[in-house]
């Protein structure tokens, strides 16, 4: 058999058909429940015309249904499409002809919106599959043509047999990034690949590539039952992969559909879990605050994980201190390069700044020329990984020669972030080189002066960007989120906490306060809405 998500999760199922795979609410399936559901639901695609490498929509938030109908695409052998749930129509439209998606199976509250983009755009979508949300209307766009099913008719209609032809070793996996720098893109991956670097089939400690496709289930078998709650929406790579390691290993992966800080709690409580998967700041200011002002037993927690999102030093610290036990996680890694390193949080010795980690053996630093940074040089290169990464970009030739480079016969996937490689050779993030800041010919990030902002006690949120300034071309620009009844600081104050750590030149010299930051779904930060946020109107503050 090949390694594809599909063969591995039903490793999991022969072995321990009668473990509770998902749980939501009251709601629970087996894995043999999900198996026989999922394989109903792959046969109704085979049976609507979906073939190995065609693309089948996924436009849903954290769903039981979301879960099965992941699982149902791999093992037709098709490509997921994973589709932002607050995307606006046209950037539905964008997606829907990019990815030349055959099928889309949404919940049922997106019918108008799904409904009005196929009215006005010519797409490859011929049947649609609705998940009955609660939500009031026609399942329906009311189209003489249209070929439309419910999402339980789709299962009840089919067989629910496993009996699926031999999966390769070059089935796809994609995901689309979520377009902060530009419309959303496909990073397109053989199963394989990204199940090395996100599902476990390199060991994250001791960097062992896992060799028996059975290993997962058979340990997962062999040792006690391990609960995670994946809480990202599933729009993000890591929350996917927080489920899919689950469904391979025998664990219990916990799933609600919208992020509430005191309803995490709740869950955590009430479903015993162990593992909680979260995005950043955005995710973890809230929580620990919630936690700190309410009374739940979280007693079972052993870990709280973070990626893809800016963990600050300070909110770290607040977790480690009600959690003095458990391990606090912050890993790095993208779309295009899958995990790529993780350090453990130590209370009180955490960094200012983006996250210092101990890389995977397959990451790397490169100079402009291609040449690996040695450790402790001082020089800023770009993050690299070898090794497993993704075939391409879809659609997207240019950008995925820009992306996918060969130096001295290897080749690498580099996205554009940027680091720094320390004297022990952990590596520290330093941002997006999209988003630097040069201000009076000096570089700066805005991820590690966003984490120095966002320690000052009167702060909530904060996101950094470059305004013009006539004298240095750029300065230094926070948009900053206080805390609930909080007084306004000065610049100067919030001057004090940047120079703690960071040099003088990377304070913020100007300031707009707003009553919330924009972040996407995945919790990363906006800067494109900050940018334009500086344009509309004159900084409260300014030096």
């Amino acid at each position: 058999m090949a390694l594809t998500v599909a063969d591995l999760f039903e490793h999991a199922v022969d072995l321990m058909p009668d473990r509770v795979a998902i749980e939501s609410g009251d709601v629970t399936r087996t894995y043999a429940e999900l198996d026989r559901r999922a394989n109903a639901l792959a046969h109704t695609l085979r049976d609507r015309g979906v073939k190995p490498g065609d693309a089948v929509g996924l436009y849903s938030r954290n769903t039981i249904e979301a879960v099965e109908s992941m699982v149902a695409i791999f093992k037709a052998r098709a490509v997921m499409v994973n589709v932002n749930y607050r995307y606006v129509e046209n950037e539905l439209e964008h997606i829907f002809v990019d990815s030349q998606m055959s099928v889309l199976i949404h919940e049922r509250q997106y019918s108008p919106r799904v409904c009005n983009v196929l009215s006005k755009t010519a797409t490859d979508i011929t049947h649609r599959i609705v998940v009955d949300d609660s939500s009031d209307g026609p399942i329906g766009c009311g189209t003489d043509d249209e070929d439309v099913t419910g999402f339980e008719d789709a299962i009840a209609s089919s067989s629910t047999e496993r009996d699926f032809e031999e999966r390769s070793d070059d089935d796809l996996y994609m995901l689309y990034t979520g377009g902060t720098t530009g419309k959303p893109k496909g990073v397109v991956w053989r199963q394989e690949d990204v199940w090395r670097v996100l599902g476990g089939g390199i060991d994250w400690y001791t960097g062992r590539p896992v060799e028996d496709e059975w290993e997962h289930a058979r340990t997962g078998a062999a040792g006690g039952q391990l609960v995670r709650f994946a809480i990202p929406p599933f729009i993000h790579g890591g929350s996917q992969w927080a489920v899919f390691q689950s469904l391979f290993a025998g664990g219990k992966a916990v799933v609600y559909p919208d992020f509430d800080a005191n309803a995490v709690w709740e869950a955590v409580q009430r479903h015993g879990v162990h593992v909680v998967f979260i995005t950043g700041d955005a995710m973890a200011r809230p929580m620990i605050e919630a936690l700190e002002a309410g009374d739940y037993d979280t007693s079972t927690v052993v870990s709280v994980a973070s990626s893809a999102a800016l963990f600050s030093p300070a909110v770290k610290d607040r977790y480690l201190e009600r959690f003095p036990n458990a391990v606090i996680v912050d890993a790095i890694g993208s779309s295009e390069t899958g995990f790529g390193g993780m350090s453990a949080a130590v209370k009180g010795q955490s960094r200012v700044g983006a996250p210092t980690v101990k890389a995977d053996p397959n990451t790397h630093v490169l100079a402009d020329d291609g040449r690996r940074l040695e450790p402790g040089s001082g020089e800023i290169g770009r993050i690299a990984r070898s090794g497993h990464i993704p075939l391409r970009y879809h659609n997207d030739p240019t950008k995925s020669a820009a992306t996918f480079v060969v130096y001295d016969g290897v080749r690498y996937s580099m996205p554009g972030d940027y680091a720094t490689v320390e004297a022990d050779g952990t590596i520290t993030m330093l941002g997006r080189g999209s988003g630097s800041i040069n201000t009076g010919g000096e570089k700066v990030f805005p991820e590690e002066v966003e984490a120095a902002v966002k320690s000052h006690p009167d702060v909530f949120d904060a996101v950094v960007v470059g305004v013009p300034d006539e004298r240095f071309g750029q300065r230094v620009a926070a948009v900053v989120q206080l805390r609930d009844g909080a007084g306004r600081p000065m610049l100067g104050s919030l001057g004090e906490a940047v120079r703690v750590d960071l040099a003088g030149y990377k304070c913020p010299r100007s300031v707009w306060f707003v009553d919330r930051i924009k972040r996407s779904p995945a919790g990363k930060p906006d800067y494109r809405w900050a940018r334009e946020l500086t344009e509309q109107r004159p900084a409260d503050e300014a030096c």
